[in-house]
């Protein structure tokens, strides 16, 4: 898969992601009763996807390093890098949007701590893809 589709791809789920999330935020803006520990909400929605997609691509990235240190000079493992870098960003917007909308703390429903938890993994994803082009462009 090329670059180009690679970044179109992200880009087209980056805008539906938005139009997706947007009323899901204004929902749980309105949203003023408390909510049980077990109820989904589209806050808690969102940041497990958020969440979700971020574990994509922190394996895709993972994967991508391992193969990245097998061969030396081979370039295996960039399509798993860019996977990485795409999923990341994803994961870190979500879960950015999701903190950015909550008004309350942990346990009130808005999908905060999820969303803590998509942006941490959203990055890790992103350093690991970062990680395997550096060293695909240092050894290629």
């Amino acid at each position: 898969m090329s670059v180009r589709r690679v970044l179109a791809v992200a880009g087209a789920a980056l805008i539906g992601g938005f139009q997706l999330a947007v009323p899901a935020v204004a929902h749980a803006s309105v949203q003023l009763e408390p909510v049980g520990a077990y109820t989904m909400t589209a806050g808690r929605l969102w940041s497990l996807v958020g969440a979700g997609v971020g574990l994509v691509g922190v394996v895709a990235g993972g994967l991508a390093l391992a193969r990245s240190t097998g061969r030396i000079g081979s370039g295996s493992g960039r399509r798993g890098a860019f996977v990485a870098l795409a999923a990341g960003l994803i994961s870190a917007v979500i879960g950015g949007m999701i903190v950015a909308a909550a008004e309350g703390g942990p346990g009130t429903g808005y999908g905060i701590v999820g969303g803590v938890v998509a942006v941490v993994v959203g990055l890790i994803g992103m350093a690991l893809g970062g990680l395997v082009l550096a060293r695909s462009r240092r050894t290629g």
